[in-house]
């Protein structure tokens, strides 16, 4: 139980204050907001798809390949982001924070805590790069759905056409895509690219959560607690308990069960909070659910991964 609580901590903590160092750096004068806001533009239309690409194009699609885990995988995506995008529409006043609130109480961390969190259970990362492949492209696809439908300035109005232009052309979506070859056909990129790569890759993430406490407004904030801490609810737990069940009932067990869990139940990417505030919707709740989310994932993660050991799951 402490080495669960620690290992939780260390993967969550750290990027909780990540973004705190960004609102002392605002506080100095150091990180302005309106470099921030250049901050998101680069993240989002640079590192992050750099970061997709090099995370796509390292796996190994035919090894170990799983029809059945990646079905599920796809499956699940999908069902979660439906079903958290027509309960927010129906329920939520504030339709300009559809958008916001969807992305952010479906979409989690998979990449990044899903492999630490297995290789750090099992001594390796197991099935996590599946399902990372498998989950990932759903994540942004219906992330970019849901928040060109959700657009500020969208009017209401369902243009089939923008939202299709909104789709193939997204950094993030065309970073995804352009890494699929190099899985498939094993293409390797010169050693000076790949230190590139790399290099371009590393900045997405802290550039990010930087950004997100530079921006981060304590009193537009509380304006925006209830959404937030109920979008932290729903992803930290809610879809853990209404998921897993049915994970453990298709007899998925050990690395696949984790991994599994972190597609449900990891904290709110900080992915979500760039392209939020990018694609015309509420930045200021997709900041807050990004640290609540994170804050209480030490917690969650460790009260879920303590379950599954005592039912001897994993």
């Amino acid at each position: 139980m402490l080495d669960s609580f620690v290992f939780s901590l260390n993967a969550t903590l750290p990027v909780f204050l990540v973004i705190v160092v960004g609102k002392i750096l605002n506080k100095c004068g150091l990180f302005t907001k309106e470099f921030a806001f250049l901050t998101d533009k680069f993240v989002f239309k640079a590192a992050l798809p750099v970061l997709l690409f090099k995370d796509i194009s390292e796996m190994d699609f035919r090894q170990d390949f799983d029809v059945k885990f990646v079905l599920f995988c796809v499956s699940v995506s999908f069902v979660m982001f439906l079903g958290v995008w027509g309960l927010s529409y129906l329920f939520l006043k504030d339709k300009a924070a559809v958008g916001a609130f969807s992305q952010g109480a479906a979409r989690g961390s998979a990449a990044i805590l899903g492999i630490a969190l297995a290789t750090n259970i099992y001594g390796s990362s197991g099935y996590a790069p599946l399902m990372v492949l498998a989950a990932v492209p759903v994540f942004n696809v219906m992330s970019v759905i849901i928040l060109e439908l959700s657009r500020k300035n969208g009017n209401g109005r369902v243009n089939v056409a923008s939202i299709l232009k909104g789709i193939i052309t997204n950094p993030i979506i065309l970073g995804i895509i352009a890494g699929v070859p190099f899985s498939l056909f094993d293409i390797s990129l010169p050693t000076f690219a790949a230190a590139t790569v790399d290099s371009v890759a590393k900045t997405a993430t802290p550039m990010a959560l930087l950004s997100v406490g530079a921006a981060f407004s304590f009193g537009e904030a509380k304006k925006k607690l209830t959404p937030s801490l109920v979008a932290s609810f729903v992803k930290l737990f809610a879809l853990p308990l209404v998921f897993l069940p049915l994970a453990i009932a298709f007899g998925f067990r050990d690395s696949a069960l984790v991994s599994i869990f972190i597609l449900l139940g990891s904290p709110t990417t900080v992915t979500s909070y760039v392209m939020a505030k990018n694609m015309d919707n509420d930045g200021v709740l997709a900041s807050n659910i990004v640290m609540l989310a994170t804050l209480f994932s030490a917690l969650s993660i460790t009260l879920w991964v303590f379950v599954l050991k005592q039912l001897s799951l994993i």
